[in-house]
């Protein structure tokens, strides 16, 4: 979503913190670029000015003129900015209220409220405990009631029974005294939407939030919208007064102003973002790692909770295992290169790690991308189970009869051998005896650095499997602050995933060591 805005501010702040000394022509400069970038990424012109003029306001200042690193400092200076413009702290849906807790979705047709709501329910449904009921309002658009009935099929959600000729109002009143004889801890009430915003509309809205009196009002906002984003989030929050916003489709390709403008102006924090079509795919709005992204700084603690989330406890233990005894055969290579996928692919997992955004685009023009990880998964299960438990069998007949099943030749299999002799030599590397293995080394190294010599875990750094996204963030801090994440000065990682610290090893197993890239030891 931010990729382009992410180029542009990234060249911009790489020229500042080149140079020695800045003057107020540089800043001046710089800012103006800054300008262009937003602009051009469809960030509103009201919240453009607003936001230069505060970096121009602290930017040129003495402390950042005359300070060792000034180019540094105006980088944390648009960043701070950044995560200011979108809500200093990350907002979840409110439900301290008394049961069944009222949410109202609006938005135009076609924003995705509907699915939105599929989404809602089954994260509450699965995180938080909660008895969902979900309601349809929608009577005009053809089988807008049968959608969310089959959304709740799929999530094993209740759904409000669908009774012919009753008006908005009375569907609203009634799923409200349904969910309080059903015991249901929320209800959602998925309104309807037009193309665009006309009165019969509002009023409608009007007449369900004063019968059905909802705790949350959630404006659901195509996140590709652009400049008219800022215009609907005004006339929603003025009509009917919204609590809160969900971003929908911020897995596209579009510029991100959206996302940027809609909290700067309506003053309402941004609770979710939808991340894909999939009914898991909805993730909190975070702002500091949103900046984080934007700034090409990664995101460690989103990359440990998309690992927490995906990665398969019981595998992962027999992973370990192995990995301390140093096995590791093709089927634990089909393993990771499935994790890698369910966790974004490579281009998802770089554009968390710090330093790493700019290596996309030289990863995919070396055809490092999620169509080889498909490749290489169907050379892995056109083999039979005793050539995937022993690689060195396969000779040249049976590489004939893979290539064949896989629809692949042989240097693309001699390939992924060769990928897998590195990432053994790396295992036995990590499982071997001496000073406790290389993973336990390069841990305690990096505990030093980051002054946590005497916690838990892995060669005294803490377990990162088992924090809480509050202590990750500090952990994250303690990093910056140490000069661990900026981009390069990460000793030791190599550029891996599999370094970071806690990830490899033992509890997360699943990141370890991403296949075929520069950092693995050779083979002597």
């Amino acid at each position: 979503m931010f990729e382009n805005l992410q180029d542009r501010l990234g060249s911009i702040l790489n020229g500042l913190t080149g140079r020695g000394a800045l003057s107020e022509a540089d800043v001046s400069a710089a800012l103006r670029e800054v300008r262009r970038a937003l602009l051009e990424a469809d960030v509103a012109l009201e919240v453009v000015r607003s936001f230069t003029d505060k970096v121009r306001e602290k930017a040129v200042g003495a402390s950042v003129l005359k300070s060792i690193k000034p180019g540094q400092m105006v980088v944390k200076i648009v960043h701070d900015e950044l995560v200011e413009m979108l809500g200093s702290e990350g907002v979840s849906i409110d439900l301290h209220a008394p049961a069944p807790v009222v949410i109202m979705m609006v938005g135009l047709q076609g924003s995705g409220k509907t699915t939105t709501t599929g989404k809602i329910a089954k994260r509450l449904t699965d995180r938080e405990k909660k008895k969902v009921l979900m309601a349809s309002l929608d009577t005009r658009r053809p089988a807008a009631q049968e959608q969310l009935r089959q959304l709740g099929v799929q999530t094993s959600i209740d759904t409000l029974p669908v009774i012919a000729g009753q008006s908005p109002t009375d569907i609203a009143a009634r799923a409200v005294q349904a969910a309080k004889l059903g015991g249901h801890d929320v209800v959602i009430l998925d309104t309807a939407g037009r193309t665009h915003i006309d009165e019969p509309l509002m009023m409608e809205m009007a007449d369900i939030k004063k019968k059905a009196n909802p705790h949350e009002i959630l404006l659901v906002a195509d996140s590709l919208t652009g400049q008219d984003a800022v215009n609907l989030a005004r006339n929603f929050d003025e009509r009917v007064g919204i609590t809160g916003l969900v971003l929908t489709r911020m897995d596209g390709d579009g510029r991100g102003g959206a996302a940027l403008s809609m909290r700067a102006v309506t003053g309402k924090p941004i609770k979710l973002i939808g991340t894909g079509e999939r009914m898991g795919e909805l993730d909190e709005f975070h702002p500091r790692r949103i900046a984080d992204r934007i700034l090409g700084m990664g995101d460690i603690v989103s990359l440990v909770e998309k690992a927490a989330e995906n990665i398969d406890a019981e595998k992962a233990r027999a992973m370990a295992e192995k990995m301390a005894k140093g096995k590791f055969d093709l089927n634990d290579l089909a393993d990771q290169l499935a994790q890698m996928k369910k966790m974004g692919g490579m281009g998802g997992i770089m554009g968390l790690m710090p330093g790493m955004a700019g290596m996309k685009d030289k990863m995919a023009s070396a055809g490092l991308n999620d169509k080889m990880f498909d490749r290489q998964i169907a050379i892995i299960s056109s083999m039979t189970k005793a050539e995937r438990a022993n690689p060195d069998m396969l000779k040249h007949s049976r590489k004939k009869r893979i290539a064949a099943g896989s629809g692949t030749d042989a240097a693309e299999i001699n390939k992924l051998l060769k990928m897998h002799r590195g990432m053994a030599d790396m295992m036995k590397a990590m499982g071997g005896k001496g000073k406790g293995g290389i993973m336990k080394q390069m841990m305690g190294g990096l505990a030093g650095k980051m002054g946590l010599g005497g916690m838990g875990g892995m060669g005294g750094m803490p377990d990162l499997a088992n924090m809480d996204p509050k202590q990750l963030e500090a952990l994250q801090k303690q990093a910056e602050a140490a000069g661990l994440t900026k981009p390069g000065a990460m000793p030791g990682l190599g550029g891996l995933p599999g370094g970071l610290p806690g990830l490899g090893a033992g509890k997360l197993p699943g990141l370890g060591g991403l296949p075929g890239l520069p950092g693995f030891p050779k083979k002597k």
